[in-house]
């Protein structure tokens, strides 16, 4: 695991300042490799790469980057783990490729002198973002694993190139200058992250899960893609899995148990989180399958009981016999993470379980390197409460006139959703639904909506109109008409937008940032693309039973762990923002909501906010994540739109909590 940089000046450059510019780059990523820095740079062709490595496997010098093949045709910079490496290494061997040392780049970059760049992306099972140079051609190539764990941004300003793990690292070339993307901020507001392939930047974009690039020297950027979950999922539906369900069960417990198994593989400690749901319980149950030895889990444990999942984690880690750590988190511990918010993650991005996600992370990075996790599942096996909610919604919405409809949803909105949330404390612990008011809400609007694709864009997101000027709302997955055919399921179309927008730009890039900020590699063996290819293969019915989501999988998880330790509402990893936005975190929020914290940038309509913050101060429960989502908007822009006032926001903020 690695951060990577580049540039390529291809109207020159001088020696001095390639170097100069390309260890500028490379030193903003520090955090995700503390090990080892390398820089290779070739003043004929303008070009430089950076690398900041976790040494993970081949934790010898033979494992530095960037690298060079043995014929000198190619060089790359590398960030992530090829779980396959050992296989493609044999076929190499076969063909009489000598190596120098052990790692997975090195089977990569031997791998694009053998059978070329593209044939050999295809071929990786892993999470990568990876730059190569052909000498011979004279261009570059940027290619970027299918399911997106890896980040991978880059941009072209006349004739330079860049490219890095992160924003910070483009930042640093001096000719960066783009200018803010006013509608990747209004998407930015309403769904909490900046959706792909946009940025918070004009022309400067994310390369999207199984992007390929190739820049040449003389010409624009040939953008593809060498994997497509829209063809994935056409296949599944041509060649639908006819096991019965035992067999069915079988084949994704070997699937797991391979993939888990893989991701096993280090020279350095590895562990696991563990929650106890069913996820995290699952690959855990196969690395312990898969271990001689217990396996090391972690949890963390809050002081408030309705976001604490520690008890659950410890039932699950005795059944299984794992070595398991509850480290015991406060309230203040999380707090202290705001202030970091806007430096670990250099685009806005308001998913408030970055919080405890980074908490869990640092701890665990402690005790281990490597972490293996559960992401993914919800996405994959119809794990999201509002799949099924939203379907039966939909699908008994058409037996009702309009007219009837409207006038339903408009009476369950006059109910306000504190009223809801107070009715829901009384029923029995195992049906109490968190913010069951504001799904309430949600749920009646779907009512008058006239597609799955507006459910999806208008219902689970935050209501931003008219709070950004100038803005048109760049368009996602969302907006694609002929999804309606692709998937005529609305659970599987929801499944689907999730895998393309949700999943990669929010849940993924959580993950890594959260992980990468104290160098701890997190794998995620729920997404490895043959995984993901076998459940597009399943029938609908036996992916999302209507009272029994991930069926399937809490199959296989029963072979390991009774139902009785895992069996219970989802929790998620939620965080208490209303209480901490109206209490210690309160001056901090208003010196951000100031008039003339609003006003910086000439963004914002400031009376319009204004507005909506005193509306949530004085009680108004469905504001909170759009409040959210403005405040880490306003922490970011302090920090990188005014370089003059960002140490000084940070010092406020860290002064406020201790």
């Amino acid at each position: 695991m690695c951060g990577i940089s580049g540039i390529w000046e291809r109207d020159g450059c001088t020696l001095q300042d390639l170097k100069r510019r390309a260890s500028a780059m490379t030193q903003t990523l520090s955090h995700r490799g503390p090990d080892d820095s390398g820089v290779w740079l070739s003043e004929q062709a303008g070009i430089a790469f950076g690398q900041r490595r976790l040494a993970i496997i081949d934790l010898s010098s033979l494992g530095h980057q960037p690298m060079v093949s043995a014929n000198g045709r190619y060089t790359i910079t590398f960030n992530g783990e090829i779980y396959n490496f050992r296989e493609l290494k044999a076929e190499l061997d076969r063909c009489g490729v000598q190596f120098r040392g052990h790692s997975d780049t090195e089977v990569v970059v031997e791998g694009f002198a053998q059978w070329g760049v593209k044939s050999t992306i295809t071929r990786l099972n892993g999470m990568f973002a990876i730059a190569a140079w052909d000498a011979s051609e004279r261009q570059l190539f940027l290619a970027r694993d299918r399911m997106g764990e890896k980040p991978l941004y880059w941009a072209i300003f006349d004739g330079l190139v860049l490219f890095g793990s992160e924003l910070k690292a483009l930042r640093a070339h001096p000719g960066w200058k783009p200018s803010l993307n006013r509608g990747a901020i209004a998407a930015f507001l309403r769904q909490g992250y900046v959706p792909g392939p946009f940025t918070i930047y004009e022309g400067v974009y994310k390369l999207p899960p199984a992007g390929f690039v190739k820049i040449p020297r003389g010409g624009g950027p040939e953008v593809g893609a060498y994997w497509d979950l829209a063809d994935v999922v056409s296949q599944g539906q041509r060649s639908t899995l006819r096991a019965d369900e035992e067999g069915l069960v079988d084949e994704l417990e070997a699937l797991l148990h391979d993939a888990v198994s893989r991701r096993m593989i280090a020279d350095v400690p590895l562990g696991a989180f563990l929650s106890g749901g069913y996820d995290s319980s699952t690959v855990v149950a196969l690395m312990q399958k898969a271990s001689l030895r217990p396996v090391r889990t972690f949890t963390i444990s809050f002081e408030n009981p309705a976001f604490d999942e520690a008890k659950h984690a410890e039932a699950v880690a005795r059944h299984l016999g794992t070595d398991h750590t509850t480290f015991p988190v406060s309230g203040a511990d999380a707090l202290d993470v705001v202030p970091k918010l806007a430096e670990m993650y250099d685009e806005p991005f308001a998913d408030p379980s970055q919080i405890p996600t980074h908490i869990v992370s640092a701890l665990t990075r402690k005790r281990v390197t490597v972490a293996l996790s559960g992401d993914g599942g919800d996405e994959l096996f119809s794990g999201y409460g509002r799949y099924q909610s939203t379907a039966d919604v939909w699908r008994s919405r058409a037996k009702i006139p309009l007219a009837l409809r409207r006038l339903v949803s408009s009476s369950i909105c006059a109910v306000p959703p504190s009223t809801y949330d107070s009715i829901a404390r009384h029923a029995p612990y195992f049906w109490r639904v968190p913010r069951v008011g504001q799904k309430a809400h949600r749920l009646a609007q779907i009512l008058s909506m006239s597609s799955i694709g507006s459910v999806y864009y208008e219902v689970f997101s935050q209501n931003q109109d008219k709070l950004v000027k100038g803005s048109q709302e760049v368009r996602t997955a969302c907006w694609d008409q002929d999804l309606e055919v692709l998937l005529p399921d609305p659970v599987d179309r929801m499944r689907y937008l999730d895998m393309c927008t949700y999943l990669p730009d929010d849940i993924l890039t959580k993950v890594d940032r959260a992980s990468m900020a104290v160098a701890l590699e997190v794998r995620v063996p729920l997404l490895d693309h043959r995984v993901v290819e076998w459940v597009w293969r399943l029938p609908s019915s036996q992916n999302a039973r209507a009272r029994r989501p991930k069926h399937l999988l809490r199959r296989v998880l029963a072979r390991h762990v009774p139902d009785k330790l895992v069996e219970r509402p989802k929790m998620g990893f939620g965080v208490p923002l209303a209480d901490w936005l109206r209490g210690p975190l309160r001056d901090w929020a208003e010196d951000l909501m100031s008039e003339t914290s609003l006003g910086a940038g000439d963004v914002f309509y400031v009376e319009a906010i204004r507005s909506l913050w005193a509306e949530f101060l004085s009680g108004d429960s469905e504001r909170d994540f759009l409040i959210w989502n403005i405040l880490m908007f306003q922490a970011w822009h302090r920090r990188w739109g005014d370089a003059s006032v960002a140490d000084t926001g940070t010092r406020r903020l860290a002064s406020l909590l201790n």
